[in-house]
């Protein structure tokens, strides 16, 4: 049941005044010894950054029966089943959401996040922490969605949580009365006769640079709120802490470390996939499931994530004593497989498909499970209008455009597609350095364009080899970006370059969206050498004949998409561009981009010598591409 909270209050100080029977506030909160009792156990089922891919991914590859495999990942219909088979025998359970629920897919673009709110209340996750994706349309976008999850509240209640999001109220639809009009600080759930506090954070900096929040709103320290929510919950008697974060995997360890009174972290943000056990199967971990760490009281606390999409189940088991203190925690990623499984681009059949199926079947994180016939009925409403917007043809792909944010060996988003990582390890994501290419096409329609620059994080998916679409492009370019046309000189060019790579350089991981590709322009990368020193050298401007070295004092015209153009992912010097040297074409992104591939009819790999990152050193002295 959901507890009612007489007040949310956001001040460890006020709470240890207003607290039942003036307990005692501790910034350290420190548990008593706990009596001999029966231990409590609780089984949280938890999923992360699915991006409005509710729909199966046909693009998944395992290394199955000793080869390479294809086979299509999750869906929500399958993912609903999962959820039910695992509610089974679970005395105490929890369902929870770690945020990025909304953009990435057609259904998004589309539907604005309703498809993605009736799904999910397939599931009905007992909480919802926002990401910071869920302010990529605004304030407004967040409360739209919002609404779509909450229309069903007669059997479905799924409270949304940030308790370092502080909308302005009165002014954000957010907080039209009061600041927890949306988004509660916290929630307190009870089961089996114990109170659960379930806190949610968001990542603050890069929900602010990165993504779209109304000007108004406040995003506080993640470590200092968290705390303080803890402190709270603690002074009103709650003693099992659970932080619902949006904040990345690393972030997550470290918050960890130095919070007192927290016991698990479900995470999210930095599509992080954890258990070792997948590494027979040829993907790569990054970390045990569940990570095992201790907090500032030296009481063990449990961090977990569930990597993206719809693809992987969190099964979290945790076991208390009588004050509260993690006993055990163990636990099993489960990986939602289909059953079509290719090679080769063809399907398997005989006893190929019988040694897969049994790989499958014996496997402790691999499952398959008979889709949801009612989810699959919601999907399909939402499926057969994509059907009808998406399946025109506009070109063809000979060889897959590999999706990479960064080269050189810190990218953990990079594409698994067979043959992507010899693609991209020297120069980058196929797919983003085609994007770039489409937009300085596209702008010769309002006057033209001299070179586009576009971040890495801007493009959100690969395009397979095979017919492309209209779907695939917006699949490809999923936001709701225009193209922007800035008068910049040689010199803000290199300022921008730089701005960008070193917000990059600064999280490795959380920032990896910001790294830049350019059309017309290239240059080579050291990331071993400071700012200040110039991390990017070799400058080259391409002036339709040949390359020539980017002249500081001329003035050229870049096409950009305005989210970087308003100085978004650290493009912090495009948006002190003053308005006489700005216009927004109002041309949509993925609309270029269908344009463009109707127009080339086939889309290509752009050649080595044109590529913006022509040679990457990374922070271990490794050179990509070719030395010097």
């Amino acid at each position: 049941m959901l507890e009612p909270l007489p007040c949310r209050l956001r001040s460890a100080a006020i709470a240890c005044l207003v607290a039942p029977l003036l307990l005692a506030c501790q910034t350290q909160a420190h548990r008593p010894e706990p009596a001999a009792a029966e231990p409590f156990s609780l089984r949280v089922l938890h999923i992360n950054d699915h991006h409005s891919r509710v729909a199966p991914d046909n693009g998944g590859s395992l290394r199955l029966d000793g080869e390479p495999t294809d086979v299509s990942f999750g869906g929500f219909p399958q993912l609903v089943s999962a959820f039910a088979e695992f509610e089974r025998g679970a005395d105490n359970l929890l369902k929870l959401h770690a945020g990025d629920a909304i953009t990435g897919d057609l259904y998004f673009t589309l539907f604005h996040g309703e498809a993605d709110a009736d799904l999910m209340n397939q599931v009905c996750f007992d909480a919802f922490a926002v990401g910071n994706h869920e302010f990529d349309a605004g304030d407004a976008g967040l409360k739209r969605f919002l609404d779509y999850l909450s229309k069903r509240t007669w059997d479905c209640r799924s409270p949304s949580l940030g308790a370092n999001v502080e909308p302005e109220v009165g002014v954000s639809p957010l907080a039209r009365f009061d600041a927890d009009d949306y988004l509660l600080p916290h929630v307190v759930l009870e089961r089996g006769g114990r109170r659960i506090g379930i806190v949610g954070i968001d990542v603050a900096v890069k929900t602010k640079a990165s993504s779209n929040p109304d000007a108004g709103t406040r995003f506080l320290d993640e470590a200092a709120t968290a705390q303080t929510q803890i402190d709270v919950l603690r002074a009103q008697g709650v003693d099992i802490i659970v932080l619902l974060t949006h904040v990345g995997y690393r972030a997550d360890l470290e918050l960890a470390r130095r919070l007192s009174g927290v016991d698990a972290i479900v995470g999210g943000d930095s599509h992080t996939l954890l258990g070792e056990q997948f590494g027979r199967y040829g993907l790569s971990p990054e970390g045990p499931y569940p990570t095992r760490l201790a907090n500032a009281d030296g009481d063990t606390v449990c961090v977990v994530q569930a990597w993206q999409y719809t693809w992987v189940l969190g099964v979290l088991d945790l076991r208390f004593d009588e004050a509260g203190r993690v006993l055990s925690c163990e636990g099993t990623p489960v990986l939602l497989v289909g059953d079509d499984y290719r090679r080769h681009g063809e399907a398997l059949a005989g006893a190929a498909r019988e040694r897969v199926l049994r790989a499958v079947q014996s496997s402790e994180v691999l499952r398959t499970f008979e889709p949801d016939p009612h989810a699959e009925r919601v999907l399909d409403v939402y499926r057969n209008q994509i059907r009808t917007f998406t399946g025109e043809q506009l070109a063809d792909v000979p060889q897959r455009l590999c999706l990479r944010r960064v080269p050189g060996s810190h990218d953990r988003s990079r594409d698994g597609a067979p043959g992507c990582a010899e693609s991209t390890d020297a120069q980058g994501g196929d797919a983003q350095a085609l994007a770039a290419e489409a937009f300085l096409a596209q702008a010769q329609r309002f006057g033209g364009a001299d070179l586009a620059i576009q971040n890495g994080g801007g493009v959100r998916n690969g395009m397979a080899e095979g017919a492309f679409t209209v779907g695939d492009a917006y699949l490809s370019l999923p936001y709701k970006n225009t193209l922007v046309r800035l008068q910049m000189t040689g010199a803000e060019i290199r300022r921008v370059l730089e701005e960008a790579v070193d917000y990059f350089i600064r999280d490795l991981s959380a920032n990896s969206g910001a790294y830049p590709y350019a059309a017309g322009l290239r240059w080579n990368v050291d990331l071993a050498r400071s700012r200040d020193e110039g991390r990017l050298s070799g400058i080259e401007f391409w002036n339709g004949e040949a390359w020539e070295p980017l002249d500081e004092s001329r003035t050229y015209r870049v096409v950009a998409n305005n989210f970087i153009a308003a100085g978004r992912d650290g493009y912090a010097s495009m948006a002190r561009i003053e308005e006489s040297r700005r216009e927004d074409t109002f041309l949509d992104y993925a609309q270029a981009l269908v344009d463009y591939a109707r127009q080339e009819k086939v889309l290509r790999r752009p050649e080595p010598g044109r590529r913006s990152t022509q040679r990457f050193r990374d922070l271990d002295g490794r050179v990509y591409g070719p030395p010097g």
